[in-house]
């Protein structure tokens, strides 16, 4: 890019933190995919804090080579107002920016909870807003009340909203929302999800799971484990290789123990970004048996490794797992799970690395979706 470099403010919904060190990852590589051609920083707030003397502290620092500034403020003593100190203090850290000699060219939220700030402060400045939306809670018919009306104020008023899916769009416009709409998708990092050129010493191929174990389930690991179980009569030249945590971690532990394959799993808990992608490097293919995706970041991580990828159509996997580079099946149906895996076992060899990996650098990779990001932004300007 020879264009004069621009300047971008990211105000994050979500964003990786010390408490929480995967929450919104895929946010953070959209702000890494922008850093290539324009100036950015990152203004995210975490919530609030009640150790805090005044009514707000921010943070501002390095991180990963980007500005980023992290917002906490106290909760009001007088019901109902401590969103008046949010947006209060959003705007006190903006301000903050601008003196310092760092006023953006365009706002770039991410969620639409960033996107009232966002919208706020662009109408105040003068400066165009764009919102990148991720949140599974509009097709699971989580938004509500203000939450809904919240969403509603942010995308009506922003000039353009970049779902990470068709189908997120669908269920958002499925809200009475109406807006400007272009969908944009996730990233991938391919210096780190790459195909490797190391094999697992132990026997049989590995399926590989990646994804929060939480008790509401939408990941489908209930639905996985019955199926593997239902296999382990058939084969037993499988292992499963979970990456990931939640509070429902022991309660699957104990499932698999029940269902007979826990000597066929092993649950690995939260690793770093390099550790999945080894795993994803010595795997054979990686299942994602969820009920809702908006997009599904480890589908593209996966393809990125050279691995093909087992989805269940559930929003987001079916906008770009096609025949070449993996199956899709029927969210929540055991036995269309099961048989897939079967299939997938014997064929999964059939998929080449090289064709995967070049599939994902070209629509996911951070240049790709820097490019995309590039024209939207020329645009609103």
């Amino acid at each position: 890019m020879t264009e004069l470099r621009l300047k971008i403010l990211h105000i994050a919904g979500w964003y990786p933190s010390q408490r929480n060190p995967v929450a919104g990852v895929f946010v953070r590589e959209h702000v890494k995919a922008t850093a290539l051609y324009n100036d950015v920083a990152v203004l995210y707030c975490e919530g609030v804090d009640k150790e805090i003397r005044g009514l707000y502290r921010l943070e501002d620092n390095i991180e990963d080579g980007i500005r980023t500034l992290r917002l906490r403020y106290r909760k009001s003593p007088i019901p109902k107002t401590s969103y008046v100190i949010y947006l209060w203090a959003m705007f006190r850290a903006f301000r903050k920016l601008v003196e310092e000699g760092f006023r953006p060219d365009i706002i770039h939220a991410h969620v639409y909870s960033a996107g009232v700030p966002a919208v706020l402060i662009g109408r105040r400045y003068g400066l165009p807003v764009v919102v990148t939306e991720h949140s599974s809670a509009f097709p699971r018919k989580l938004i509500r009340g203000f939450e809904k009306l919240k969403a509603k104020f942010a995308f009506e008023r922003a000039d353009l909203v970049c779902p990470v899916s068709e189908n997120l769009r669908r269920h958002i416009e499925s809200y009475g929302i109406r807006a400007r709409f272009r969908v944009v998708p996730n990233v991938v990092d391919t210096s780190v999800f790459r195909p490797g050129l190391l094999h697992s010493s132990a026997p049989g191929k590995h399926i590989l799971f990646v994804g929060g174990l939480d008790s509401s389930h939408k990941k489908g690991m209930p639905y996985l484990l019955e199926a593997l179980a239902q296999l382990r009569g058939e084969r037993d030249d499988w292992h499963l290789d979970v990456v990931g945590d939640g509070p429902a971690r022991n309660e699957y532990a104990q499932l698999a123990s029940r269902r007979g394959i826990e000597d066929r799993i092993t649950f690995h808990g939260q690793t770093s970004k390099a550790q999945v992608a080894l795993l994803m490097q010595q795997g054979s293919f990686v299942v994602i048996p969820s009920l809702f995706e908006t997009f599904s970041v480890v589908a593209i991580e996966a393809l990125a490794s050279g691995l093909p990828v087992l989805a269940t159509r559930c929003g987001g996997p079916e906008g770009f797992i096609t025949d070449d580079v993996g199956m899709l099946i029927p969210r929540g149906d055991v036995g269309a799970l099961t048989n897939a895996l079967d299939h997938m076992l014997d064929h999964c060899a059939d998929y080449p690395p090289e064709r995967l990996a070049k599939y994902a650098e070209e629509r996911f990779g951070l240049n790709a979706v820097a490019n995309e990001w590039q024209g939207i932004y020329r645009q609103a300007l």
